[in-house]
């Protein structure tokens, strides 16, 4: 349903399905029966002859509408991502990625892979929308003037946090690929006297000169030596007085149900070497790379702030 565009095909009315599978692309008798499941589980209904249309569950799987799954959904189920959890347990035998192994790391096959990239690009702007908003509602960004991005994506989360300080103003700095498309957006955005775009590597260094250094769903991707280069590059450039903010998902240090738990097995497939922490695991990276943790903000939506200052 995600990824044949079932939900925006559907969200001003109801369809037959041969007119479905026209708009859709595909086999209207194979689309027939999806339906006919997709119903049974409530995000679609029946309205009429062999006619279906969207139910309120299914609207989350709209590419326009607010906290849309959709882009998840789609990265769940992409080629060499299912291959990484279809081979989790490979994975825990050998005690490396499957997935590195067919496909190489995770972003120099997506430079690879332009189509995979964009779905994964969509996700992340999905997934980060729901704690940018506690990010701008529930930490004090007063008296920053500049605030570095590291590897910022295609820019969602600097924008969202530039409209809410109009005094501020922001750097992003991410590989090639991507930094040619953070330019897009943030001009649409209307920001783009605002922000300078950078194309580079965190592991070579970062802009100097900033008051705030914000790492979003970064250092989970790295194991402990990659994050405190990272982060020791990141220590090196900023002014005196400088913060760095990490974005991240915190793991619980008990037994309880957790989302980052679940994450955390899709980082064992995907990556050598990244994982989620827990709030004792940051303390230590940064305490190696000379600097210490101070307020935890919680952000929603599973997600932490961690801010860490010089020592």
């Amino acid at each position: 349903m995600a990824e044949l565009g079932v939900a925006d095909h559907l969200a001003h009315g109801p369809l037959d399905t041969e007119e479905l599978a026209a708009r859709c692309g595909a086999h209207a008798p194979s689309l027939r029966r999806v339906l006919r499941e997709l119903a049974s589980i409530g995000v679609v209904r029946p309205s009429g002859d062999d006619r279906y249309a969207l139910t309120e569950e299914g609207s989350v799987l709209r590419s326009d509408v607010p906290g849309s799954i959709r882009s998840s959904m789609r990265m769940l189920g992409e080629e060499s991502f299912w291959y990484a959890m279809g081979k989790l347990p490979e994975t825990v035998r050998e005690g490396s990625s499957a997935f590195v192994s067919k496909y190489g790391e995770l972003y120099e096959h997506l430079a690879r892979h332009p189509e995979i990239s964009r779905i994964f690009d969509d996700y992340m702007t999905a997934r980060a929308d729901a704690f940018t908003r506690g990010l701008v509602t529930r930490y004090d960004f007063t008296g920053v003037g500049t605030m570095v991005d590291v590897a910022g994506g295609r820019g969602s989360i600097l924008a969202t946090v530039l409209r809410a300080n109009p005094d501020m103003r922001g750097i992003l700095l991410d590989l090639d690929h991507v930094a040619a498309h953070a330019g897009d957006v943030l001009a649409a955005a209307g920001l783009a006297d605002r922000c300078q775009v950078v194309a580079g590597n965190f592991f070579d260094s970062v802009p100097s000169g900033g008051d705030v250094y914000l790492l979003a769903s970064v250092l989970h991707n790295w194991g402990d030596d990659d994050a405190v280069r990272i982060l020791r590059n990141v220590r090196h450039a900023m002014k005196p007085g400088g913060r760095v903010l990490i974005l991240e998902v915190v793991l619980p240090d008990d037994a309880e149900p957790h989302l980052g738990k679940d994450l955390d097995l899709r980082m064992l497939a995907i990556f050598n070497g990244g994982s989620e922490r827990s709030r004792q695991d940051y303390a230590k990276l940064f305490a190696s790379a000379d600097l210490e943790l101070g307020q935890v903000v919680e952000l929603g939506a599973g997600a932490s702030l961690l801010e860490a200052k010089p020592i």
